[in-house]
């Protein structure tokens, strides 16, 4: 989900907020209103608000349906009816008390280790490492804190557990370097079916469909529902599901689309496949709860700035074709690459924005030189969903880097950080 400096888009303010795409679809309300309760939904009720002809009285009637309300939802629906609408109808899914207290716990005991050790107090650090340990249930959180209690205690031992860990992430694959080991298991299928029957893959409608189905069935039955969708087209749902069924222990790294990707560098083609695994796990129509669309997460206001540019006239559901979405992802990425030339930094700006990025690496604090660095600069970003997005995009990347024939080992991807003229044009 990529948010841009205003400045570098001022021009553009007018176009973005004034005008739909000028090939917009429209929508009546029983289009909207057959549809599943769904995040989904939500979008096309945010496209049917916008609508000039859409009434006051339809606008307090949809709203009714919606899962979830975002900005742009509350946004349209006060310009329509001049009120904000109430949350009384919304069902939401939430976490359990317990599960969201021992994480939360935990969260703060790793804080507060990392404090420490830039205070060099490492053993105090590690004795909160390992008390978050204790408490963290997800395998990629265990591994981050076996990671720092190697760094603050200097034991082998906690490298030994991240090297029989089945999760790939920039922990593992550290761990796995220490040794010139090989990296946890990953799966990458092929198919000869081209399309699954009957299956739109481009309508985000078909998609929720399959997650209410999904969240009522069992993990044996959800395997066997995956195996519907096994074909090159629906490759992201096949293994979206897949994994889900492995509750995750089973990592599936596919790579559709080929027939676009092959005249790019094998470094592009990387990125662009490391991007799209995070954003959507490659389920061309999913749509986010802020609507960032299509396979790579474009926000509406970028999909439109992208057809603006490039002379298209198109529909904001033109960009679930994971054709369009791969071609405009690769133009955004290259105005990126302009500018940083560091996966992870790209990641950052792809997420967070280009000047959230820029500012963060200004900081002279930030990935230089000094004790657990550029560990600790990774670590304690406080944007959280950019900093777990960079590692996350960093070890697919590496991944995916492999598969293309590039060998390629996390380690040197991190000693570079600290070397701005590797990295980027801002430490200059």
């Amino acid at each position: 989900m990529m948010k841009i400096k205003f400045h570098l888009f001022l021009s553009f303010i007018t176009y973005f907020y004034l005008f739909e795409p000028l090939l917009a679809k429209q929508f009546n309300y029983f289009d909207i209103h057959y549809m599943p309760k769904s995040i989904e939904k939500d979008y096309y009720i945010w496209r049917f608000l916008s609508q000039p002809e859409t009434t006051p009285l339809q606008a307090r009637t949809i709203i009714k349906e919606a899962k979830h309300l975002n900005k742009k939802l509350r946004t349209a629906y006060k310009k329509k009816t001049g009120t904000m609408p109430s949350e009384i109808y919304l069902t939401e899914e939430t976490t359990p008390e317990n599960i969201w207290r021992r994480r939360s716990k935990a969260n703060s005991y790793f804080k507060k280790g990392l404090s420490l050790l830039r205070n060099n107090h490492p053993k105090m650090a590690a004795s909160y490492f390992d008390a978050a340990r204790k408490l963290y249930l997800k395998r990629y959180e265990v591994d981050k804190t076996l990671f720092w209690l190697y760094l603050s205690t200097k034991n082998d031992i906690y490298l030994k557990h991240l090297r029989t860990s089945y999760h790939p992430n920039i922990y593992t694959l550290i761990a796995a370097d220490s040794i010139n080991g090989k990296y946890p298991k990953t799966i990458t299928q092929q198919f000869r079916k081209k399309r699954s029957f009957g299956f739109d893959v481009k309508n985000p409608i078909a998609w929720a469909k399959i997650k209410q189905k999904m969240n009522h069935i069992s993990l044996s039955k959800m395997d066997d529902l995956a195996d519907k969708y096994a074909s090159q087209e629906s490759i992201g749902i096949y293994t979206y599901l897949k994994a889900k069924a492995s509750k995750h222990t089973k990592s599936y790294f596919p790579m559709p689309y080929r027939d676009i990707m092959k005249h790019m560098s094998p470094q592009k083609q990387a990125l662009i496949y490391a991007i799209a695994r995070q954003e959507s796990r490659f389920v061309p129509a999913a749509i986010s709860r802020s609507f960032a669309l299509g396979m790579m997460q474009f926000m509406p206001f970028l999909v439109k700035h992208i057809a603006k540019e490039k002379g298209y006239k198109m529909d904001l559901d033109d960009i679930f074709n994971p054709y369009r979405a791969i071609e405009f992802a690769k133009y955004h990425l290259d105005y990126l690459e302009k500018y940083l030339y560091h996966p992870l930094f790209i990641a950052y700006a792809y997420n967070a924005g280009i000047g959230f990025t820029k500012r963060y690496l200004k900081n002279p604090k930030h990935f230089r030189t000094g004790a657990y660095e550029p560990y600790m600069s990774i670590e304690m970003m406080e944007n959280a969903q950019a900093r777990e997005y960079g590692k996350k995009v960093l070890t697919n990347y590496v991944i995916y880097l492999n598969k293309l024939g590039v060998v390629t080992r996390m380690s040197s991807l991190i000693k570079t950080l600290a070397t701005p003229e590797k990295t980027d044009c801002f430490r200059k």
